[in-house]
């Protein structure tokens, strides 16, 4: 094999929805057939030697590497490509590692699978076939990554778009308990119901921590098969059970140094509750069949959309664990709780995915704005941006309506679960309906509703509503 280093390794090639792939080869030709070739369908990187591949994986992670294990200094000898192989799996498991090996080589492919590769292909390559094994190796990747959570991520990862937004009382309270939580080390639990924001919450406190430049690893405790949580979570040591062919590292100990954030604590089961505790208290963790204790520092913070305080009374959950994690307490309300946040939500949205989608950034119509206020929002934040997504690619109109949002606002009733919230809502709906009946015309619409022009002004301001967008047609947006 030719070791020369050639001038297209380390090279990121063209972004494709097909999945990201590090192409790991020291033949020049070969590297450059597989570039030529797969540019197309994947986002490439090339590595002619161990190095490089290592320099390529700080990128983030991949979901397929094509490994040649004859690579240098020694490529006649399949020992630095094993080496690689075991490293990758390591770092990464949700990782699919294809081997291009020779028919000489075929043996050594064999026990590359038996370690833990994804499969083998015999040169020469087809890149036809070659590009088909790697599209099936992506999408079982990305299927993985769903299941037991993403890897560790710095704080570089997290965009903009994901920024915690709320004007109202109680999301000032949660934005102070962060603030103050974050230069500390102590445990936080956060609880609310699904779609609330309890990651966002998470990911704020560590990027606003000294922590902030270590890895922050969320795992989804829900999501994890119960035969593989205890392996996922402290990791295993190489033939510790049928299937375990490489020492893994835990999340907990891809965390070290940073932060760890475990949501839906509450599926854990009691074997694996006990675990963690001795882990929180004792700082340290032995890996699945180890017997070395390793040293372990990470910030834990956990969330649940369970009564947890149920769950300690039901037997399902350790009141020691319980009160190990609940240091701090943080609660988010559901959306219908805090639609003074509603707003500044779908505005944040309507801006994202227009720019996301490349399509013009269409205004809100009156009654879009009202069925959002009315609506109850049992999917809460997540719920309200699916729905704005979908807007965003299907409307046609010059606004988005209602009907875009798959809201019927006529239809809709209140379900207030506060006296504040009904009151909000009558307020609002009777501002929006003396607007909409005088055109926008404050004195005409405050004589209306039988309150002062100031008083109706002050209303408007409390409410967001914008009274000169009413002017003309029915349909302007609020």
């Amino acid at each position: 094999m030719n070791t020369t280093a050639a001038p297209l390794s380390s090279v990121e090639e063209t972004r494709s929805p097909a999945g990201r792939v590090l192409i790991v080869e020291d033949d020049e030709a070969v590297r450059g057939q597989l570039r030529w070739g797969l540019a197309d369908h994947f986002q490439l990187s090339l590595a002619e030697n161990v190095e490089a591949a290592r320099r390529s994986l700080r990128s983030g992670p991949f979901d397929a590497v094509t490994l040649d294990l004859g690579l240098p200094p020694d490529p006649r000898s399949p020992a630095e490509g094993f080496r690689l192989l075991e490293e990758l799996l390591a770092h990464d498991p949700a990782v699919k590692v294809v081997i291009l090996t020779g028919n000489t080589d075929h043996q050594h492919a064999i026990r590359a699978v038996q370690l833990g590769a994804f499969d083998y292909y015999m040169k020469p390559v087809d890149i036809p076939e070659l590009a088909a094994v790697l599209q099936r190796a992506c999408r079982l990747s990305r299927l993985d990554r769903e299941a037991f959570g993403p890897q560790a991520e710095t704080p570089d990862a997290v965009g903009a778009d994901q920024e915690i937004i709320g004007t109202g009382p109680a999301m000032r309270r949660i934005f102070d308990t962060v603030r103050r939580v974050a230069r500390t080390d102590v445990t936080v639990l956060i609880s609310g119901e699904s779609g609330t924001g309890k990651e966002l919450v998470a990911r704020s406190i560590h990027t606003k921590s000294p922590r902030r430049h270590r890895p922050f690893v969320a795992i989804n405790c829900g999501a994890i098969p119960e035969n593989l949580v205890e392996s996922e979570l402290f990791g295993h040591e190489r033939g510790s059970f049928t299937g375990a062919h490489v020492q893994r590292k835990g999340r907990l100990e891809m965390a070290d140094g940073g932060t760890v954030f475990l949501d839906e604590i509450g599926e854990l089961s009691t074997p694996i509750q006990v675990k963690l505790l001795r882990v929180l208290q004792e700082r340290q963790l032995e890996r699945v069949g180890g017997r070395e204790v390793l040293p372990l520092d990470v910030r834990v913070l956990a969330a649940t959309n369970q009564d947890l305080r149920r769950g300690i009374q039901e037997g399902r959950f350790r009141e020691d664990l319980y009160y190990r994690l609940a240091v701090v307490r943080i609660e988010i309300p559901p959306l219908h709780q805090r639609l003074e946040d509603m707003r500044a939500l779908a505005a944040r949205f309507l801006e994202r995915f227009s720019a996301e989608y490349k399509v013009r950034a269409r205004p809100f119509s009156a009654e879009a704005l009202t069925a959002m206020h009315l609506y109850a929002w049992p999917g809460n934040v997540r719920e309200l941006e699916n729905r704005i997504k979908r807007a965003v690619i299907m409307a046609e109109g010059r606004r988005i309506t209602a009907a875009d949002l798959e809201l019927n606002w006529e239809g809709l009733q209140v379900q207030p679960i506060s006296l504040r919230v009904a009151r909000n809502e009558a307020e609002r709906r009777v501002l929006v309906d003396a607007l909409r009946r005088y055109r926008g015309n404050i004195s005409q619409a405050a004589k209306a509703v039988q309150i002062s022009r100031p008083a109706f002004h002050e209303l408007l301001a409390k409410h967001g509503i914008q009274a000169g967008s009413f002017k003309g047609r029915l349909e302007k947006a609020v």
